[in-house]
Parts: structure tokens; sequence; C-alpha cells
């Protein structure tokens, strides 16, 4: 009996997920094709500061993928059905944005499936079985993947690599920060988001999704202090160089007049 109630709590899974998926997938395409400006960066980001998130896009993606199978290693039981919820929604999106022609990430989409995280938030069994055990390389795999991705998105737009070592430096600290502060990997990244942006070293949150949304908050302000920088520098030279533009106008209206009254003289 408990054989064939497994496999019915293994089958409603991948049925619950596959309905997700496709849902997720609507929503995106619905998106992809809005003409609303909210989603179209380009409409409200300076083209270089879109080039930067793009690259930072690709890092914190590999981090996520990072953090999740560090909390599959060494999880808080106190804190596992926010894991839990994580480990779906990560699985989802790479679900949703996966490529499905090919035979290879058909197979790969099986093995996204976070079947023990599922269980524990469906059923409220706590089990980790065969495939659980494959999806920490699942995701290992999807780490290179973007690492790819970013390294060909880097060089098809003549971009610098200086977001590596920016990066580099934030996930460094993030994992010294564990070690020394004995903390776990959610109040190390608020420790060292906060440090960073210079808004202190504590934990601001005491529940989970608190200290989500202080990430949230901390990184958001920090990435549009940036784009307001970038977008006052801009705006100032473009005016600069606009009115350069009208004093060579201006020169090059005379200089044809004197041209036709030459030709008329």
């Amino acid at each position: 009996m408990n054989f064939y109630l497994g496999y019915l709590q293994f089958a409603i899974e991948i049925v619950i997920f596959l309905v997700l998926m496709f849902v997720g997938i609507a929503i995106l395409n619905r998106l992809k094709d809005s003409k609303l400006k909210i989603f179209h960066a380009k409409e409200y980001f300076p083209e270089e500061e879109v080039h930067s998130l793009r690259q930072m896009y690709y890092l914190v993606m590999m981090a996520l993928f990072f953090i999740n199978i560090l909390y599959f290693l060494i999880f808080d039981d106190g804190n596992i059905i926010y894991f839990a919820i994580f480990d779906i929604f990560l699985s989802l999106y790479l679900a949703i944005t996966l490529d499905k022609s090919s035979i290879k990430n058909k197979i790969l989409l099986i093995f996204l499936i976070p079947f023990s995280s599922m269980t524990f938030t469906i059923f409220g069994l706590n089990l980790v079985g065969l495939l659980d055990l494959i999806h920490i390389p699942i995701f290992i795999y999807f780490m290179k993947v973007y690492f790819d991705e970013f390294r060909t998105y880097t060089k098809s737009n003549g971009l610098g690599i200086t977001v590596i070592l920016l990066f580099t430096i934030i996930f460094v600290s993030f994992l010294i920060t564990q070690v020394v502060e004995s903390v776990n990997p959610l109040d190390s990244l608020v420790m060292v988001s906060n440090a960073f942006t210079s808004n202190g070293y504590t934990v601001l949150g005491q529940s989970i999704p608190g200290k989500i949304n202080s990430i949230f908050l901390v990184w958001g302000g920090y990435i549009l202090s940036g784009v307001g920088t970038a977008t006052l520098a801009s705006a100032i030279l473009i005016r600069h160089f606009n009115k350069k533009i009208d004093k060579y106008d201006e020169r090059l209206d005379r200089l044809e007049e004197l041209i036709k009254k030459n030709n008329e003289d």
C-alpha cells in the first residue's frame, strides 16, 4: 500500500510541477509580447546599465544555484519550508526558461523536478531520494551553462569583465562571513549586502521573508542609485555636446551664406 502511495505522490508532484511550468511559460510569453514599458528595461535604463545588469543577472543566477546546493547539503531543519519553496521556484524558473527542443534538455527537465521539496511542501514529509541527489549535479551543470552564457554575452557585446571582480569580492565575503560569524547562508548574504552598500553589518529582519525583503531593498536601492548617477552624467554630457553641435551648425550656416554670396558676386 505504501509502495503505491509513494508512486501516487510521485505522479501528483510531476503533474503539479508541469502545470506550474506551463502557466509560467504562458505568463513569460505574455510579458515578452506586452507593450508596457515597465517590462522593457531599455525604456528606463541607459543602454550601458542594461548590459551591466544583464551581466549581473548571469552571475546572480549562478550564486543562487550555489546557495541552493549549499542548503541541500547543510540545510537548517527550522527553516526547511523556506528552502523547499526557494528550491521549487528556482527549479521552476529553470524549467520555464529551458529550451525543450532537444532530447537532452527534456531529460534535464525531469531531473529539475524538486521531488523532496515538493514532498515536504505538499505532503509534509521529509524525503530525500535518488532523484534529489541527481538534483544537485543538475544545478552544478546549470552553473556552468550560465557562466558560458555570461562569457558569450560579454564577448559579443564587447563588454569588460570588471563585474566579475565585483561579484567575486561579494561572493568570497559571503563565504567568509558564514564561517567567521557562524551564520546561515541567508544571514551571511544579508550582512554582506548591508556592508557592501554601506548600510551596516547587522542582519535586518527577524523572519526569513523580512530578511529577503531587506536584501531586495538594499540591492534595489544600490542599482537605482547607480542608474540615477549614470542617467545624470549622460544628460550632462548630451547637453554639453548638443550646445557644441548647435554652435557648429551656426558656423556652417554662416559659411554656407558666405559661399552663396561669393558665388553671386
